[in-house]
Parts: structure tokens; C-alpha cells; sequence
């Protein structure tokens, strides 16, 4: 559909294309998809407005155009860049509205282009990854996750699916190896220590803030880099705006202090757009009620177009 929730308008001005009529994103590099669902969050909800606020919160005309300055390129103009709207979730029906995300995924990674889905809260990254798992094989695609929390859950409140859990699901379906699943930002006061112990078991290389403080970003990064691209095709990006200070991203649904700075995590995704295969991208857990003069929905938007416009420059090198 155009847009579950709030104005009908496309990212930033690009041309439209519908899923269900494959001719009308033949030839796209990337198809942007709207996951409006936020029935697993496990505080505070309000993510399934973030599509609509990543599209549309910018002070530039909505033209399909942004020249990006340090980088020479025009990502909306030099990549075929095209907005499938939104995937209906209805709130009550959370595995149909799943389903239809990974079915939609993996239609758009067929026809060869990588899909950027909007979320929503991080429940989504299951399908989203899984999707792209379906079209270039299980364990195919390595994960670079920028996020305040492991989500490495075994279950939220008695159930399997909720934005605390989908890594676990991506790991334990075989849709994701631990092993090339790298973690950036995480903080505070969960996961407990026998989910951690799990996470240790299954080789996954998380970086907490206290090390990329220690260290630096750049180290941690390089090191992430390395594992990512060892006996994968692909590498999929799953941003959670909190891994970002809640002091410049308030709002999303559970913040935590301490967190990386935008320009850092802008940095990061640029730099990990230009030098690895990228096959897909989800930025999540925008809660536009909670935002502050929308400063986290820039944020999203910046970040999806940081990560164009490394893929763009990618490309033309």
C-alpha cells in the first residue's frame, strides 16, 4: 500500500513502484520499503510512524535529489532509487505481517536490488534478513548491527517475536551465522548473563561501548569488516537509532544514555557502504511521538542517505 500510517509521500521525492508489478522496479538498484509495525515493542511504542517520519522530515525540497558533499555523488540520481510504500502490518496480526515483510524482501532482492526497509520497530530485522537470506542462501549474508541492545532474547513475555528476540530467530533458523553477526554500541543492563553465554556459544563478535571508547570506532569497524565479508556474499545493515545518545535520538522507544554520537554513526555507515557488498539495510525503532523538534528522524533519513550514497560511490570507483 502507499502509506499505512500518516501522508502519502515517498522518500525524499523518488519515483513510486508497486511489489505486486515486478515490471515497475525492473532495472532498480534500490527499493525502498515502509514496515510500519511496532507490536513488539517492550516499552514504548509509537515506531509505526518512523516510515513516515524518515520519508518525509527534511527542510530540502522533496525533489529526488541530494548531492552528497564529501562524497561527489547523487545517490537518488546516480542509483535507480524507487518507493514501494508500505507493507501492510495490521497490529494485531504479527505473524501475516511479518510474512508479507520477508515475502516482499526477498521479491525486491530477486529482481536485483537491495532493499532499504524503514522501520518500525526491530522485530522487522527477522524477515528483513531472513528475506534476503531466501534469495543469496542461509548463512550467506553476514550482519552488521548498530544498536544499544543485543536483542538476542530467547522469548519477550512468553512469545517468540518482539524487537528483543530477532537475532536470536535469524541465528537459531539458520537465516544468519553467529559467527559473521557483529555487534556495534551495546549498553546498559541487559542481556542477562545465560544470554549472553548463548551468544558466546554461537561466535558472535559484539563490540560495547566501553571497548569502541576504549579502542576507537574506526578499530572496532575494521575489525567487524574482516569477520563480515569471510565466506559471505553479502552484508546486510540493521541500524536501531538507539544505538545512538538518547541525548541526539530521543525518540525511540527504549533509550539508554551513553550511546555513539550521530556523526559517528553516520560516519560508520558511510564507510561500511563504501568498502563492503551491502545487499540490504533496515533502520529502525524511529518513535516520532517521543522526538524532540524531529532530530532522530533526520537522523534515520541521514542515515539512509549516508548509506546511498556510499553504495553510489561504490559503484562509479
Amino acid at each position: 500500500m502507499a502509506s499505512q500510517y500518516g501522508p502519502d509521500v515517498t522518500f525524499l521525492g523518488i519515483g513510486r513502484c508497486d511489489l505486486t508489478d515486478p515490471a515497475s522496479y525492473d532495472g532498480a538498484d534500490v527499493v525502498i520499503i515502509g514496515a510500519p509495525f511496532d507490536s513488539g515493542t517492550s516499552y514504548r511504542s509509537g515506531a509505526r510512524f518512523g516510515p513516515m517520519a524518515i520519508r518525509s522530515t527534511d527542510y530540502l525540497p522533496h525533489d529526488g535529489s541530494r548531492p552528497h558533499l564529501a562524497l561527489g555523488v547523487d545517490p537518488l540520481q546516480d542509483l535507480r532509487v524507487l518507493d514501494a510504500g508500505d507493507i501492510e502490518m495490521p497490529p494485531t496480526e504479527t505473524e501475516l505481517s511479518l510474512h508479507r515483510l520477508e515475502d516482499a524482501v526477498a521479491a525486491v532482492c530477486g529482481a536485483g536490488a537491495i532493499p532499504v526497509i524503514l522501520g518500525g520497530d526491530h522485530t522487522i530485522a527477522w524477515p528483513d534478513i531472513a528475506g534476503c537470506a531466501r534469495h543469496y542462501g542461509q548463512g550467506r549474508v553476514s550482519v552488521i548491527h548498530f544498536d544499544a541492545h543485543a536483542d538476542t532474547g530467547e522469548e519477550q513475555w512468553g512469545s517468540l517475536y518482539g524487537h528483543g528476540t530477532p537475532m536470536r530467530r535469524l541465528i537459531e533458523s539458520g537465516a544468519a551465522r553467529g559467527d559473521r553477526f557483529l555487534q556495534v554500541g551495546l549498553r546498559g543492563y541487559w542481556p542477562e548473563p545465560p544470554t549472553l553465554a548463548w551468544m558466546a556459544e554461537q561466535d558472535m563478535r559484539w563490540f560495547e561501548m566501553t571497548e569502541v571508547v576504549e579502542r576507537g570506532l574506526d578499530a572496532c569497524l575494521t575489525e567487524a569488516e574482516t569477520r563480515a565479508v569471510d565466506d559471505c556474499d553479502g552484508v546486510f545493515l540493521s541500524i536501531d537509532v538507539d544505538v545512538v545518545d538518547p541525548g541526539m535520538a530521543p525518540g525511540t522507544g527504549t533509550p539508554e544514555p551513553g550511546g555513539l554520537t550521530s556523526r559517528q554513526l553516520l560516519d560508520a555507515v558511510r564507510r561500511l557502504a563504501l568498502s563492503l557488498p551491502v545487499v540490504g539495510i533496515d533502520v529502525v525503532e524511529v518513535a516520532p511521538a517521543y522526538d524532540s523538534a524531529d532530530v532522530t528522524a533526520m537522523l534515520a533519513n541521514r542515515v539512509v542517505l549516508e548509506a546511498l550514497s556510499g553504495i553510489a560511490a561504490r559503484r562509479t570507483a
